[in-house]
């Protein structure tokens, strides 16, 4: 059985106070019981703060630590960018002791190398798992609506279902294969990362969904405050 990795928001209570920052958590479900949460999520901001770092994420960089508890008393991982230009992202993640745990590359759709958004994803002495978002297929029928792209993207604004974005939204299932195998796979439906290799450092993988709920409709860490 797969493992399977979210992320949600919460918005802390404060009885008789301003509303607290918003807490995006990572959930980890191994099928054996409820999901539990295994990290806490912040943005890892540069010197400028929030704008510093939203005037750099129109690049492709991001930057943010996974952390054990909400008093971020001990980091799970972090992630930093290494470069990001023209189209093509690349990101490190590392751990608590300062180990590498893994890299991933973005090469946008056209700008890379295909037609489709590229994703690749590398352990410390594994293969490389690539990974495309979106079959070719939907693509195509996502281009052949694009003159109704306008009457979606109102249905969207109303669409209150969460994690889902709206109609307007393009493919996004993606599938990571390695040596013949499929160890990783992201689904569109509730934004999960299903995890099948058990080969897979767990701690990779929520670093993984983190980054990967950075580019889209719904981007958690775009907000200015």
């Amino acid at each position: 059985m797969s493992d399977v990795l979210t992320m949600s928001a919460r918005q802390p209570a404060n009885p008789g106070g301003a509303p607290l920052p918003i807490t995006d958590l990572v959930h980890l479900s191994d099928g054996s019981g409820p999901a539990r949460v295994v990290a806490h999520v912040e943005r890892e901001l540069p010197p400028g703060g929030i704008p510093a770092y939203l005037a750099a994420r129109g690049s492709g960089a991001r930057s943010f630590v996974l952390w054990t508890d909400e008093h971020h008393r001990e980091r799970v991982a972090t992630l930093v960018t290494l470069s990001a230009t023209g189209g093509v992202a690349t990101f490190q993640a590392f751990g608590a002791q300062g180990e590498l745990i893994g890299t991933f590359v973005r090469e946008k759709a056209l700008r890379g190398r295909g037609l489709r958004t590229r994703w690749t994803v590398t352990q410390p002495g594994g293969p490389e798992a690539v990974g495309y978002k979106g079959r070719i297929f939907w693509w195509c029928v996502w281009w052949l609506t694009l003159p109704m792209m306008v009457v979606f993207l109102v249905i969207s604004i109303f669409d209150s279902t969460p994690g889902e974005g709206g109609l307007a939204r393009g493919p996004r299932r993606i599938r990571w294969r390695a040596g013949g195998k499929k160890p990783l796979e992201f689904r569109s439906r509730g934004d999960k990362l299903h995890v099948h290799a058990p080969a897979v450092d767990w701690r990779l993988a929520a670093t993984l969904v983190v980054l990967l709920r950075t580019f889209g409709f719904d981007s958690w860490d775009a907000r200015k405050k």
